[in-house]
């Protein structure tokens, strides 16, 4: 960790970039001290120093820092390149027979030293505009999660909450206090330098880094994604030749910053070195473009179509459906949702499926493989199992807030159910919908008495309250036994107030700030914030769909912030109660998006989310289901 900062023999002194850098290296301003990469403290030439000129590459530089006894070389990498290659090869060799020298030569150019400054500064200058230009993530107007979490003193779901996300199984001991190297903005040089800071507080992939030395000092905290491109682990800056330069503002606060460091990192806990190759490694994803597969076919539940990967963002797939010419029938949804599957799993199951009218594949277009898709549990369906009548609760995949009176319509292969909503169902079944006997959507009857959520009766049910006994007798039904359903409660990690985004279901395109409101052992409720509750989604503990703060700026993906202050503080009695009445509209027409609403509806909406606790929360196995009564 510390082998940067101690000091090292001339033979192992390097001041120098890569060999794969095409950079040069500008003076540094005097006074000014500066850390190299073998632990010593130097300052600009006083004229008691000395200058060198590396006769491989050319650079500039201070005598003391440079390689070997005989100070010839800037680094270690140069030396060995002289020595591989014909003395022609070397800077001096070519300007010696009237060559023009190599790009990392220009410093030999004999022109003044505040021109080669500004010339260098306009070029580093430009490096990093391009740099940033790629790097971009997707911005988000007037949102920014950093002060979203400091100004109302909110936290955010850790990262291992959600093992499909990047890092989400190998993020490790990362937590506050442990340092990391970073660039330094608190710098006018001319060159990109480095200082090492802490995490000061984490929220999701962001983290809020203090500079080292500012102790209690936080004028100078700063956000930023810890899976982004320039944070490093302590030492990346003494294998890969960058200086480290502490911030102006606490230059005067030591004299010797080695002894510094030394101190207090010693004991510390740094990123693992091979942190960014994992981050990359983890943001590889199996599905391509042009891969066919079968998904549900978002107007009719009761079926699947075929569909082609048109892109892939963050493990989020945009499926256009094959027979949109035009491309703009689309789907979104994660890589592993149950909502996909290969080309023959309808068949399989006997799930109904839209045939295409392409009869043949389009040219680059193939089957995705099989293994792929995220398998689902093995059940032993010969002994007892679930039978076609069988009444049970389900979340009603057209309405995510509601849990309702639900019935077994057809019990398919290897597991799968088309589940129907009592009292709403079309008369040619094609709003059903298919859970596996496995899902975390799909409740005996009772659960929501035992954990006190509202159950959604069947519309036009008048025996209210509700009672489950009373209906299923009226109904001459029975209910699905409570062993069939899946008990296990994964130790999810949530809280009730922590801050995610999460993908809007009702409009799957769109991933948006959100909050978990309640926790019923592994299911969350879903909080979009800045909208009403109503637009609340019951969501699993594992779904693809909720993802950790900072994942749509670390993969790209636009981010929908909350509803805008401005909108909110605008609310008056009239919009609330043509807000009401499109609520009414949303409940009664079901197929209605909730982007269409939310465009409606932005104007006069009201920021609000629960803060508190359901008497029900668990992270952990327990026994929710109440005894079923003859």
């Amino acid at each position: 960790m510390f082998d940067g900062y101690d000091s090292c023999s001339e033979d192992t002194s390097s001041s120098s970039s890569s060999d794969e850098s095409e950079e040069e290296v500008a003076p540094l301003p005097s006074s000014l001290p500066i850390i190299k990469n073998n632990g010593q403290v130097y300052t600009y030439p006083d004229g008691k120093s000395g200058m060198a000129t590396c006769e491989m590459c050319g650079m500039v530089g201070v005598r003391d820092a440079f390689y070997s006894k005989t100070k010839r070389f800037c680094s270690v990498s140069c030396s060995r390149s002289y020595s591989s290659n014909s003395k022609k090869a070397s800077i001096l060799a070519r300007l010696q027979v009237g060559k023009p020298p190599t790009k990392k030569a220009k410093v030999l150019q004999k022109q003044p030293l505040v021109a080669k400054l500004a010339a260098y500064a306009q070029y580093q200058a430009t490096l990093q505009n391009q740099a940033k230009t790629k790097a971009a993530a997707v911005p988000v107007e007037g949102f920014s999660w950093g002060n979203y979490i400091n100004s109302n003193s909110f936290t955010a779901a850790p990262v291992t909450c959600f093992k499909h996300a990047p890092m989400g199984t190998c993020w490790g001991d990362i937590a506050e206090g442990v340092r990391v190297e970073v660039p330094n903005t608190d710098s006018n040089l001319p060159t990109k330098v480095f200082w090492i800071a802490g995490i000061v507080k984490l929220a999701g992939y962001n983290a809020l880094l203090r500079y080292e030395g500012f102790e209690n000092d936080s004028s100078l905290d700063f956000w930023c994604n810890i899976c982004g491109s320039d944070i490093h682990p302590v030492g990346w800056c003494a294998t890969s030749g960058k200086p480290l330069v502490p911030p102006r503002t606490i230059q005067h606060k030591y004299t010797n910053w080695k002894t510094f460091l030394v101190k207090r990192l010693t004991g510390a806990k740094t990123l693992p070195p091979d942190f960014s190759q994992k981050v990359s490694e983890s943001m590889q994803y199996p599905f391509k473009t042009s891969m066919r597969v079968e998904v549900v076919d978002k107007t009719h539940l009761c079926r699947t179509r075929v569909a082609v990967v048109e892109s892939v963002i963050g493990g989020r797939l945009r499926l256009v459906y094959e027979e949109s010419e035009d491309k703009t029938d689309d789907f979104w949804c994660h890589m592993y949702s149950p909502l996909i599957h290969h080309i023959g799993w309808s068949r399989s199951i006997g799930h109904r499926f839209k045939r295409s009218d392409i009869t043949k594949k389009q040219d680059g277009h193939f089957d995705a493989p099989s293994h792929l898709f995220m398998k689902v549990k093995e059940v032993d369906a010969a002994g007892e199992w679930f039978k076609e009548g069988m009444k049970l609760e389900a979340i009603d995949p057209l309405n995510l807030s509601a849990i309702c009176v639900a019935t077994i319509r057809k019990v398919l292969a290897d597991g799968y159910l088309m589940i129907g909503i009592d009292g709403s169902e079309a008369a040619d079944g094609s709003d059903w919908f298919c859970y596996h006997a496995t899902s975390p959507s799909i409740f005996p009857v009772g659960f929501c008495e035992i954990n006190m959520i509202e159950l959604t009766p069947p519309r036009g049910y008048a025996k209210l309250p509700f009672k489950w006994f009373d209906y299923l007798r009226e109904t001459d039904s029975i209910a699905a036994p409570v062993k069939l359903f899946n008990k296990e409660v994964p130790n999810h990690g949530f809280h009730v107030g922590m801050k995610l985004e999460a993908v809007d279901l009702m409009e799957p395109r769109l991933v948006c700030v959100a909050t978990v409101t309640r926790i019923i052992h592994r299911l969350l409720r879903i909080h979009f914030d800045g909208w009403e509750d109503e637009y609340d989604q019951w969501v699993d503990c594992e779904s693809p769909d909720l993802y950790p703060v900072g994942w749509c700026q670390l993969t790209g993906y636009q981010l929908q912030p909350p509803a805008p202050q401005s909108s909110r503080d605008s609310q008056s009695s009239s919009s609330k109660q043509k807000k009401k009445a499109k609520s009414q509209q949303y409940k009664g027409h079901k197929k209605m998006t909730s982007l269409q609403l939310k465009e409606e509806l932005l104007d006069g909406e009201e920021y609000s989310f629960l803060q508190g606790a359901s008497d029900q929360e668990s992270n952990g196995s327990a026994s929710y289901y109440i005894k079923q009564e003859p």
